[in-house]
């Protein structure tokens, strides 16, 4: 079993106003077959996690290793999706799917079988001598989860990939992500603002303070596994214990806030 781990990791950033703090004493694990969800508001530190996770950068304290071995860039083994699609428009769908493969020297027809294999699995079959502009914003976020998986990575980081979709795709997507987790057992780490998609996808769900970033919360919704086990998205969202998990997180986040601020002034 796969194992990524942070190990009280902190990070600050330089600016020409001083020294921004983004991450204090971070420490989080995911192992294969984990949804580990980063939930908090803008500037937390949650791209900055993933960023580190994904080797784009290194902590000025801790470690970020996976199986045991210091991450010092990207690799293979961790794919990422971004909140851009990123998607290189003067390729084909299929070839953007297969643009890792190529790096890696794979042959020509195995990259095809296994772009179409992944278009399939995405709900993209038929589409992949189409151009990235003749493509939905939901095609091309499921095109961004095909590529990911390309290399079979051990770990799939998504930096807030379904933000930008409207909320008919974004719940069809929140299912393909559970059915790739459970057919695959991929890890994956995702960070979202949305809490009721952070429940929905969570095996355990983590809860950022505002910066510095620093881990406040840990929970294991379970509702994930619900969905694994063949209970339907909308069943589970409609379930009153789905609700009151998402009023009891919106309770704390601005019972939290209401503190900030009286110890501010």
């Amino acid at each position: 079993m796969a194992r990524l781990s942070v190990d009280n990791v902190s990070v600050h950033y330089p600016t020409p106003r001083g020294v921004v703090h983004a991450l204090d004493k971070v420490s989080l694990e995911i192992a294969s077959g984990d949804v580990v969800v980063a939930l908090g508001a803008s500037g937390c530190g949650k791209s900055t996690l993933l960023g580190l996770m994904a080797g784009f950068q290194r902590p000025d304290a801790g470690r970020v290793t996976l199986d045991g071995a210091t991450i010092t860039g990207p690799g293979a083994d961790r794919g990422v999706v971004f909140q851009d699609d990123a998607l290189m428009p003067w390729l084909s769908a299929a070839d953007n799917v297969a643009f890792g493969l190529t790096l890696q020297k794979v042959g020509r027809s195995e990259r095809r079988e296994r772009a179409e294999a992944l278009m399939r699995q995405v709900g993209l079959a038929g589409f992949e001598d189409h151009r990235i502009g003749e493509l939905s914003g939901g095609m091309r976020q499921r095109l961004g989860l095909a590529r990911a998986l390309a290399n079979r990575p051990d770990f799939l980081l998504m930096d807030e990939p379904l933000g930008a979709l409207d909320a008919l795709t974004r719940e069809r997507i929140q299912s393909l992500i559970l059915d790739i987790w459970r057919g695959t057992g991929t890890g994956i780490f995702l960070i979202t603002h949305s809490i009721e998609e952070a429940l929905f996808l969570a095996t355990e769900l983590v809860i950022l303070s505002p910066r510095p970033g620093r881990i406040v919360r840990r929970l294991q919704p379970g509702f994930a596994r619900r969905y694994a086990a063949g209970e339907s998205a909308r069943s589970i969202k409609a379930d009153p214990d789905f609700v009151r998990a998402r009023e009891d997180i919106l309770n704390a986040h601005f019972a939290y806030d209401e503190e900030i601020e009286h110890a501010a002034h």
